[in-house]
């Protein structure tokens, strides 16, 4: 098996890069709680090294994100630019209008249709899906949408979805997330489309902000941070960046957090990581 470097601080590997992209939930904050050290993490690195761009698979459009990462305490001095799921999402809306969609999902993403005329039609008159999560995440399980995927698979309706995470831990407990509803679409042989992590999309569009903020930028002197196999650790490496893997208490792989843990996991899931920590801390 092989070994992974533990990490203690950012900084002792900041001089070797850029820029950062910054996973935000399970790295920064567990959607209640900003954990200890991040802030002056990001803060110190914007100072020593270069920008920091959040990259996170929430299924809204950036512009939204700022008043969340301020009402739980992040400094707007901790990072440089937001690059979300939704942001990478709303290309794919636009390609498949004006044909009429399904939406799935809460009132609270709501922001991710600002700005688009989409014409919302019930399950038998829509031409695709757009999935942005289950409707009450804090009581249902996919299996509660298992009928309705299985309707929408019999039509052969393509899915959008927003948020390629499966789960997050909000507050120390597991919520699920619109990319649990894409598996269960997926497994029914139905096409899925994603914008955020770990696919291209989104990673085009923060090296974008990248390079608009610093200029061209090697993509060797880019570090990623993440809590995700499948997402964060996933689209880094598909990415050639290297990644830094926080495997604490706070992201989804709770109790992951010895080396010998994580490069058993890494390597099972045939991906690698330049680094594991605890926390992201200076």
């Amino acid at each position: 098996m092989n070994k992974i470097d533990v990490i203690s601080s950012l900084e002792t590997v900041a001089q070797r890069y850029d820029a950062l992209l910054c996973d935000a939930w399970g790295v920064i904050h567990n959607g209640v709680d900003l954990f200890p050290g991040v802030a002056e993490a990001l803060s110190r690195f914007r100072e020593t090294s270069g920008p920091v761009v959040i990259l996170t698979n929430a299924p809204r459009p950036s512009f939204v994100i700022p008043a969340q990462l301020d009402r739980i305490g992040l400094p707007r001095g901790a990072w440089d630019d937001i690059v979300t799921s939704g942001d990478a999402t709303r290309a794919a809306i636009e390609a498949r209008l004006p044909a009429p969609a399904f939406r799935l999902g809460p009132a609270k993403d709501d922001p991710l249709f600002d700005g688009l005329d989409i014409d919302f039609r019930p399950l038998e008159e829509a031409a695709f899906i757009i999935c942005t999560g289950m409707e009450d995440d804090a009581h249902e399980t996919p299996d509660d949408y298992r009928d309705l995927l299985e309707r929408a698979a019999a039509r052969g309706l393509p899915m959008i979805c927003a948020n390629p995470d499966i789960v997050v831990n909000w507050g120390g407990r597991l919520i699920w997330c619109a990319g649990a509803l894409a598996e269960i679409y997926k497994d029914l042989g139905c096409e899925v489309v994603y914008g955020g992590k770990p696919h291209a999309p989104i990673y085009d569009l923060a090296l974008e902000r990248i390079g608009a903020l610093r200029g061209a930028t090697d993509r060797a002197r880019i570090l990623a941070v993440g809590d995700g196999l499948k997402t964060d650790i996933q689209g880094a490496n598909n990415q050639n960046i290297d990644v830094l893997m926080i495997a604490g208490d706070g992201g989804v792989h709770e109790g992951a957090s010895d080396a010998e843990a994580v490069a058993a996991k890494l390597e099972e899931a045939g991906l690698h990581a330049m680094g594991v920590a605890e926390a992201l801390t200076w």
